[in-house]
């Protein structure tokens, strides 16, 4: 009998006892959707001053932008690019436009506009998604966010990476838990139709195994649409990068980051969509967790512990 004949997570018609997001995409569209990462050229509050200088501490200068196309090219330019890039392994008849480098909503609406509006009008965007800070999300752009899911599906994706404020000022995140609650709360009061999808890093400097875990119960408390929880990756030129070199940072793991996942997943919703498992970081720039290249094998390997221990996404919660 297959693993699948016997699942007991409600969200699943395979052998994943959590609620993937390629499971979402196909009740939601039909079927699979490439999302194609974009660099609308904007940069953050904590690059340019506003709140901080440098970054976050692990952020390359691409701002998690490093698989999107250079942002001299127009939004069109860019999806023709990269479509024809996906093409070669997915149906790209479907996609979600997916403004990813740096912070999203951190200009003026007008540019903002301008923007969003190019990515709709090019053939097959059926989505978008806009990676921002809920630090940034003044009035008119939120009133502006809640039209735009009116005409196409919305989902605005919030790095909070810890719930854990001495976290936040180690990695130079240039906002508290409050102020990301507050950015949230604004989103979910404008529009119910705004999905929200809040972005977790395991392995941050400093974070025991149970402060990652409270992050992810503040989490589940909120009740995102989605949640993505990233392995933080050191990166070539980050101050990270920095601090590993000197041997002042660690990082995690292969066993306790898949162990750590696993018991996160038990304390979410299970109606709570799961962006992904792990992140992706460029080879070429990638310093460690070496053991991360093989991200294949780490998913499945959190798949044989969620099967192992007889759970699945949400156990905990009931």
């Amino acid at each position: 009998m297959k693993q699948a004949d016997t699942n007991p997570f409600l969200y699943s018609d395979s052998n994943k006892r959590y609620h993937t997001y390629e499971y979402y995409l196909r009740h939601r569209f039909g079927g699979k959707c490439a999302k194609l990462p974009l660099d609308a050229g904007f940069t953050c509050p904590n690059i340019d001053g506003r709140c901080g200088f440098g970054g976050c501490i692990y952020c390359s200068d691409r701002g998690s932008g490093d698989f999107a196309p250079e942002a001299s090219l127009s939004v069109t330019e860019q999806i023709t690019r990269q479509k024809a890039l996906f093409a070669k392994k997915w149906d790209v008849s479907r996609c979600i436009a997916y403004f990813q480098a740096h912070t999203n909503t951190y200009a003026p609406l007008e540019i903002l506009k301008q923007k969003y509006e190019e990515a709709l009008r090019c053939d097959g965007i059926v989505g978008m998604n806009i990676a921002t800070r809920a630090d940034c999300l003044p009035p008119d752009t939120v009133a502006y966010l809640a039209e735009l899911a009116e005409r196409t599906v919305l989902t605005v994706e919030l790095g909070l990476q810890s719930s854990n404020d001495q976290t936040a000022e180690r990695i130079n995140r240039g906002h508290d838990f409050a102020t990301f609650c507050k950015g949230f709360a604004a989103l979910r009061a404008r529009s119910p139709k705004i999905g929200i999808s809040v972005h977790l890093i395991f392995g941050l400097p400093g974070e025991s195994r149970e402060e990652m875990l409270q992050s992810v119960r503040d989490v589940a408390a909120l009740h995102p649409d989605q949640i993505k929880i990233h392995l933080l990756h050191v990166l070539r030129d980050t101050r990270l990068a920095e601090l590993y070199t000197r041997g002042e940072y660690r990082p995690m793991e292969r066993d306790a980051y898949i162990e750590t996942v696993a018991d996160a997943l038990e304390l979410l919703p299970a109606d709570i969509v799961v962006g992904r498992l792990t992140g992706d970081g460029a080879a070429a720039s990638l310093l460690a967790p070496l053991w991360s290249l093989r991200k294949t094998t780490v998913i499945n390997d959190i798949d044989k512990l969620l099967y192992a221990r007889g759970s699945y996404q949400g156990i905990r919660t009931s």
